[in-house]
């Protein structure tokens, strides 16, 4: 579909007005990531803030598949459950249904670690968004997820 057919200049400014509105957004979250690593444990790397959330929505993972559905390479995830296990956050199960691989899921402390930095999380938002009208809030909520559902990976 070219500007012509989704609405011409007004949809290219619509557009460039995207683009800087979600990179100022994506810049904020990188340090909001940032600080909820750290909350998470001093020494965990923000990247691996994302790998605890999949780990909590989705159970048990093996290691491909969270290098899938994170878009980077499996080195990059293997390098991240390292840390991540040696902190006490995640630990390695045999998978059950192929004796061949590992299931890698959150631990007990790592549970408790990233629930009480994502209620801090939680807490900040409620904070931030106090003023404003709650069926707004929802509407942001659902055009956000349906911006994240429009991405197929996380690269152009």
């Amino acid at each position: 579909m070219d500007a012509a057919d989704t609405g011409g200049v007004e949809f290219d400014r619509a557009i460039e007005v995207l683009e800087e509105q979600t990179s100022v957004l994506w810049r904020r979250e990188r340090t909001t990531s940032h600080a909820l690593a750290k909350n998470v444990h001093p020494e965990m790397e923000p990247a691996a803030y994302g790998v605890l959330t999949l780990l909590q929505r989705e159970g048990s993972l093996r290691a491909t598949d969270i290098a899938t559905s994170i878009g980077v390479g499996k080195p990059s995830v293997s390098r991240q459950l390292a840390a991540l296990e040696r902190l006490g956050l995640v630990s390695r199960r045999l998978d059950p249904s192929d004796a061949r691989s590992q299931r890698v899921l959150l631990t007990a402390r790592g549970q408790q670690q990233l629930a009480a930095a994502q209620a801090g999380r939680r807490t900040a938002f409620t904070a931030l968004m106090r003023s404003w009208d709650p069926d707004d809030v929802e509407t942001l909520g659902l055009l956000i997820a349906r911006l994240n559902s429009t991405y197929k990976k996380d690269t152009w």
